[in-house]
């Protein structure tokens, strides 16, 4: 993975506390996207999960600016997205998934958005998931984000991207080995 930094150890404890610093003054700024929710709390479940903490990291590095939009009550887990107001730049030109990039004959994009979303221990959103980042705000009014497609639509080898404009939401289809400058992906995490 060249995009993407794939080591499995810790973040340093310097690292550590810059990320929690950002992940905080953002929740602080946006809290209409998390009502109810208490920092402390989320922090908390941050600091005994060095892992997710490092997923948290490459979606931030990568320029996702990762925050809480949800709380699952059944599992205690809060639910991050990528809410970068545009596509995030350090995830773009990528084709769909490893066959849609494997298929291209020429020009070939050095990553894929489902590796990349696996490497940095994230999901791309569904349909459903960016539906719901809609609400809280408008993105991907200029870029456009690859989205999980089911697997009757992969298996004919198309893939679905959405994104917003003319205040409305839209989710096309492009064959998986299609990439561009201005689409990459958005990722989920359950902390």
């Amino acid at each position: 993975m060249n995009k993407i930094n794939s080591d499995k150890k810790g973040l340093s404890p310097e690292r550590r506390e810059e990320l929690l610093r950002a992940l905080k003054a953002r929740f602080e700024k946006n809290i209409n996207r998390h009502k109810g929710l208490e920092w402390a709390k989320v922090q908390a479940r941050l600091e005994v999960n060095s892992e997710k903490l490092r997923s948290l990291n490459e979606m931030e590095r990568t320029g996702g600016e990762p925050d809480v939009v949800g709380h699952d009550k059944k599992t205690g887990e809060y639910i991050f997205y990528d809410c970068s107001a545009e596509s995030p730049k350090g995830r773009r030109n990528v084709c769909y998934d490893r066959e849609g990039q494997e298929a291209r004959k020429s020009l070939r994009p050095e990553d894929n958005a489902i590796d990349m979303a696996t490497a940095m221990g994230s999901e791309l959103l569904t349909e459903e998931q960016y539906r719901e980042l809609q609400k809280l705000g408008n993105f991907d009014t200029k870029t456009s984000s690859w989205i999980k497609t089911p697997s009757d639509i992969r298996k004919l080898g198309g893939a679905l991207f959405a994104d917003r404009r003319y205040d409305n939401v839209f989710v096309y289809h492009n064959s998986a080995p299609s990439y561009y400058g201005v689409r990459a992906f958005r990722g989920s995490l359950r902390v």
